[in-house]
């Protein structure tokens, strides 16, 4: 590691940017970065236009399974408590709160989110659209135990939807999924939406589409990830210097998405050093695991959950799965 004149000026770390500078200087080495660092406001807004697009089908087919079959899950599970990780704007949830609201008034909808700013939006939203819930969100990093509050009387519906487990490896996704289980009581429930591997129905070029859009909104999220590094690390990425890309990894049974260096480059970390790049070279920045039910139930197993129930589209691309904690 090398010293560099510019940290000499630069006020005292705090704890939180110390971690965050070594964890960036760690995955600089490695060439692999943590997606979580994609999420800003303005990478949040980015995903959700991305779920938009014609090529994303996963955010279409989940949302056609919900309003399938929403209704009939609320009235057998009728949650007191539902907990979405990774809310977001909640758009497909509403599908949920709907049947909810009307099975259960005055439950509780937790959402969970990393983006403070994104989720006190999403919350003044729903608010306002469903006065017959509580509406109670809380900041949470899913890296992180979970320590949800006491929100009261369940059951709980542990919501986890848009294949967002497959952004984590396998023994990271079986944590999360072990985290979730920790905060389970007898009687509640999980629902997961995963997105299933290429299959006779559906084709890897279909696949990979879904993460190299035609628009370009896909590039620029990726991209994104790099100014939110230089604000909130005070690294000096050039964005414009890193094209996208993303492919299907099929030994891995997953997409992996890249940024690409486009010509020679060098990235400072302040207080760490710099990180040279040459032409071609890479950084993977996010993956995301495609499912079958042999792999979530590995999962579940570990994490002490058994599948309780699988729902899939018709056309094989996509599933709901249930689960519930093993006896």
């Amino acid at each position: 590691m090398t010293s560099d004149p510019r940290t000499a000026t630069q006020p005292p770390e705090t704890q939180e940017l110390r971690e965050l500078r070594d964890e960036v200087w760690a995955g600089l080495e490695a060439r692999a970065l943590s997606s979580r660092w994609f999420y800003d406001h303005r990478g949040s807004e980015l995903f959700e236009a991305i779920t938009r697009l014609p090529e994303y089908y996963p955010t279409r087919t989940e949302r056609s399974l919900l309003e399938e079959h929403a209704a009939k899950w609320m009235a057998e599970l009728r949650p007191g408590i539902v907990v979405e990780l990774g809310a977001g704007s909640a758009r497909k949830t509403r599908i949920l709160l709907d049947a909810l609201q009307r099975e259960r008034p005055g439950a509780v909808y937790v959402p969970l989110d990393v983006s403070a700013a994104f989720l006190d939006a999403t919350a003044r939203e729903l608010r306002a659209e469903y006065p017959d819930l509580r509406i109670e969100p809380e900041v949470a990093d899913l890296l992180h135990p979970l320590d949800i509050a006491d929100h009261g009387a369940g059951p709980t519906l542990f919501a986890f939807l848009g294949s967002t487990l497959g952004n984590f490896g396998p023994e990271a996704a079986a944590g999360l999924l072990g985290r979730i289980r920790a905060e389970m009581d007898v009687g509640d429930t999980v629902l997961l939406g995963v997105d299933l591997r290429p299959g006779p129905s559906k084709s890897r070029a279909e696949l990979e589409a879904a993460y190299n859009d035609s628009q370009g909104v896909t590039a620029e999220f990726n991209r994104n990830m790099l100014h939110v590094l230089n604000e909130r690390a005070g690294t000096d990425f050039d964005p414009v210097a890193f094209r996208h890309r993303a492919f299907y990894a099929e030994a891995d049974g997953r997409i992996e998405m890249h940024l690409v260096a486009g010509e020679p480059t060098r990235v400072h970390v302040p207080g760490r050093g710099s990180v040279t790049f040459s032409r071609g070279e890479s950084i993977r920045t996010e993956i995301s695991a495609k499912y079958d039910p042999r792999v979530i139930d590995d999962l579940f197993r570990a994490a002490g959950l058994e599948r309780t129930a699988w729902v899939p589209d018709g056309r094989g691309r996509y599933a709901m799965v249930f689960a519930r904690p093993r006896a």
